[in-house]
């Protein structure tokens, strides 16, 4: 892998992390055993709560790329102030 991907994957990586540092995050519920109609036993509602929880996780991992991008994009247009 090129230099260059590396240290973008590790900025993504990184900002990620920051943005998930921000939030108060749900884990996936493995079996239906969480809270509310999921722990009654109801598969519907346990994979929309799943669903729920990974679209927030996709929604960070987009903000952190978008973030990215603009870094990078702000770093062409002004090299004069991008730091080492």
């Amino acid at each position: 892998m090129p230099e260059h991907e590396k240290s973008r994957r590790q900025r993504l990586h990184e900002l990620v992390l920051a943005l998930v540092s921000q939030r108060e995050l749900e884990l996936l519920d493995e079996d239906g055993s969480g809270s509310g109609a999921a722990a009654q036993g109801n598969p519907a509602s346990w994979l929309e709560r799943n669903r729920r929880v990974v679209q927030r996780y996709q929604a960070l991992v987009r903000s952190a790329a978008t973030l990215d991008a603009l870094v990078e994009q702000e770093a062409r247009e002004h090299p004069s102030s991008q730091q080492l």
